[in-house]
């Protein structure tokens, strides 16, 4: 079993690293695939791209999202939820970036509030590059030297280390481009070469020089052979034994430069490195500044063929006029005459504090000395989450190490991934470990309640609330009786504050975790409900701790307390229907009849046969039509059919009802082959409320003898013992209650209906 971790080990390396190749290889291995030259905007570009896309909803609209973001080489463990439409643009501007289609001077600026996956994209960036770089798609190539028997004194080093064997090699410190090498008019013609070969509208561009550190030792090989008299100089001083191209893996410090909140120094420190004083004295430069003693430790250097980030970019706010020139011009000093070309795609994070910074002389208007640098930057704004879904997907991975990434064939798989119940492990206070269940709906009701403080009122329709607002941005539409209602019925402003305040899910996962060590004030004889947080307990505390946190202003506190009342009341509603349908379970239809009714229904309408079991044609059943709808849906009666044949209010309700959502899911599936049984049924809001919503009057028929009233402890022998039996197990079968959580839910919903029994 442990050789078999060395040998994976040994397996991961040796598919990530290959041999170093002459540079004749390198040339033909680009003529053959040309993407592998890539300028690094095209390359970050082709790493996002290769990992494919896929359809996700946001604000209630479908969207194509590149699965690069779900950071899919690491198992989703720094995927970015949400914000789909800010890293398409950010996608779009590399693209134009890539092609040098106008936007190459800018400086990509992604700015946004605490917690909303700026932090998060700099991992999936380093994690995806470095992963994306060891595949044979994504090789990334560099040069190395080494001037072994073709020096007469001292010769290459990384400080004061002497070159003293054939095999020892000095790669460039800063990843030059092997085609850098070139003089410019060759480069020139070989990239026209390349380019015609590559399938793709995006043109490899390579106009950088070598590095300095590179450059010394070109020029003193060059200098060498020259003195020696060999014509064929560049073959000379670019052959095997002097000039390799290796691959690299990509990760922070080679190709990714990453310049943190809390590093110093001078600009110049911090954007390209050092000179080493110590070096300059030992290293024989002949009285000038040997490019050998640099330490090419600054953000640039690091970064430079790939990605440069400047993450926290207020606390550099001085650095920012010094790059002001740098995406455009793509050329560096190290000191007065030694200059370095740069290519890297350069990305600045910051919180708002930030913008605060860039406008603080704006009254001046045309004076204001930070106007070059603001039109320079290119805003990307990250906001909160107004998807429910990617806030409870988002507050458990804040809760547990959970990063698999949700992707559901429709909403009714979210539905039950945002219900579902949580159990963490922790130390209690006498120091004894013990689980925690937060029931279902408990995520639910605390995602549904930070993102309800992130919603502007002013374009909320009338009618709708605030939650309804955010299951129309989650799932796209909305059931209100026995209509759907689509987002796109609705009338949002585009330039909406959606998002850009709210509470964090830093604030709601503090709360949990500080609740997960209280012991609730409850008690039963048989259960630990003591252990249980349900939503309304998490909900009281996030309503009451807002008064305390610092984050939040007078005027936020007020709204968002105001807010949590609906909250509250839609979460009731959810877990009345749990209640509800393990009442009722035994009396719901099976999905098989909804969907045969739908058929026959269909077929009528379009004066189609069906085919049966036995695939043969037959005509829709009369007979098999008016039952569900006098038995099951419990719209009509005798009085409404001549027989079989339904009235005018029948038809009317088939067409508008049934037939009616049946095409709206054939149009937003247009370019499927449509077929009635492929609908799901709960798409069609009157056929919903047979397959599981009931009312208590319903529970009144079914059973006469049943008092809510009794519910916490029933009396032995009674209906009302059998039927709570009964709805506990059900519960638990259903929806992944436990016992615990089940009897506190029915007892909450219980106590409630009590009221309005009689």
């Amino acid at each position: 079993m442990t050789r078999e971790f060395i040998h994976q080990a040994d397996r991961e390396l040796t598919a990530a690293y290959e041999e170093p190749m002459s540079l004749e290889q390198y040339i033909d291995r680009i003529l053959e695939r040309p993407q592998l030259a890539a300028h690094a905007s095209k390359y970050l570009l082709e790493a996002i791209e290769s990992a494919g896309t896929r359809s996700v909803v946001e604000e209630g609209e479908e969207k194509e999202r590149y699965r690069f973001f779900d950071d899919p080489h690491n198992d989703g463990e720094h995927a970015i939820l949400g914000n789909t439409e800010v890293l398409n643009e950010f996608v779009d501007d590399l693209r134009s970036i890539a092609a040098k289609r106008g936007k190459e001077e800018k400086i990509v600026w992604l700015e946004g509030p605490t917690a909303t996956g700026k932090s998060e994209l700099k991992r999936c960036l380093i994690n995806g590059l470095r992963e994306y770089s060891k595949t044979d798609a994504g090789r990334r190539y560099t040069i190395e030297w080494n001037i072994s028997g073709a020096r007469e004194s001292g010769g290459l080093t990384y400080g004061d280390q002497q070159v003293s064997d054939e095999d020892e090699w000095y790669a460039s410190p800063v990843q030059s481009h092997p085609l850098s090498v070139f003089p410019p008019a060759v480069r020139e013609r070989l990239l026209n070469q390349l380019n015609e070969r590559l399938e793709d509208h995006i043109p490899v561009q390579v106009d950088s020089r070598l590095d300095p550190f590179c450059r010394e030792a070109y020029d003193y090989l060059e200098e060498q052979y020259r003195r020696e008299g060999r014509e064929e100089l560049f073959s000379a001083v670019t052959g095997s034994e002097h000039l390799r191209v290796k691959n690299f893996v990509v990760d922070v410090g080679d190709g990714i430069g990453v310049l943190h909140s809390e590093d110093e120094g001078t600009p110049k420190e911090r954007l390209v490195g050092s000179w080493m004083r110590g070096m300059l004295q030992k290293l024989d430069s002949r009285g000038r500044k040997n490019p050998q003693a640099f330490s090419y430790d600054g953000v640039l250097s690091q970064g430079n063929g790939l990605l440069t980030l400047v993450e926290d970019a207020a606390q550099h706010a001085d650095l920012l006029q010094k790059l002001l020139n740098v995406p455009d011009e793509r050329h560096v000093k190290l000191d007065k005459g030694i200059g370095m070309d740069i290519d890297t795609q350069l990305i600045i994070i910051s919180n708002p504090d930030l913008e605060a910074k860039l406008n603080q002389h704006a009254d001046r208007q045309g004076q204001d000395p930070l106007k070059a640098l603001k039109r320079r930057l290119d805003k990307h704004e990250f906001r909160y989450l107004t998807n429910l879904s990617l806030e409870a997907e988002l507050l458990r991975r804040e809760l547990t190490n959970e990063t698999e990434v949700w992707v559901a064939d429709s909403y009714d798989q979210l539905e039950e991934m945002i219900r579902e119940p949580l159990v963490l492990t922790v130390r209690d206070s006498e120091h004894q470990v013990i689980d925690r269940e937060l029931a279902p709906h408990t995520i639910e009701a605390a995602a549904l309640y930070a993102v309800v403080t992130r919603l502007d009122t002013d374009d909320l329709p009338p009618g709708l609330d605030l939650g309804d607002k955010a299951r129309l941005f989650d799932a796209g539409y909305i059931h209100d009786g026995d209509d759907r209602l689509e987002k796109d019925e609705f009338d949002f402003a585009d330039d909406t504050t959606d998002g850009e305040h709210g509470i964090p899910v830093t604030y709601t996962r503090d709360i949990i975790a500080d609740l997960l060590y209280e012991t609730q004030d409850r008690h039963h004889p048989d259960l630990s409900v003591e252990d249980v947080l349900m939503p309304r307990d998490v909900l009281d505390a996030m309503a009451d701790g807002l008064i305390d946190a610092p984050v939040f202003s007078d005027t936020e506190r007020t709204e968002f307390e105001n807010r949590v009342v609906q909250v509250k009341n839609g979460i009731f509603s959810a877990q009345e229907e749990d209640v509800l349908a393990a009442i009722m379970r035994d009396k719901r239809v099976d999905v098989e009849t909804v969907e045969e009714y739908v058929e026959h229904v269909y077929a009528w309408a379009e004066n189609e046969p069906i085919v049966n079991d036995r695939g043969e044609h037959e005509e829709p059943d009369p007979l098999k039509m008016k039952i569900f709808e006098i038995k099951h849906l419990g719209r009509f009666d005798e009085k409404h059919y001549a027989g079989t044949d339904p009235s005018e209010a029948v038809r009317s309700f088939r067409t508008e009802k049934i037939i009616t959502a049946l095409n709206r899911h054939a149009w937003a599936n247009r370019d499927e082959q449509f077929r009635a049984q492929d609908v799901n049924p709960k798409e069609i809001p009157v056929i919903r409320t047979v397959l599981g919503s009931h009312d208590w009057d319903e529970v009144r028929r079914t059973f006469e003898d049943f008092d809510p009233r009794q519910w916490d402890d029933p009396p032995t022998g009674t209906e009302t013992a059998d039927v709570k039996e009964t709805t506990i197990e059900n519960m638990i079968d259903m929806f992944e209650y436990s016992e615990a959580s089940a009897e506190l839910t029915s007892r909450h919903v219980m106590g409630q209906v009590s009221y309005k029994w009689d």
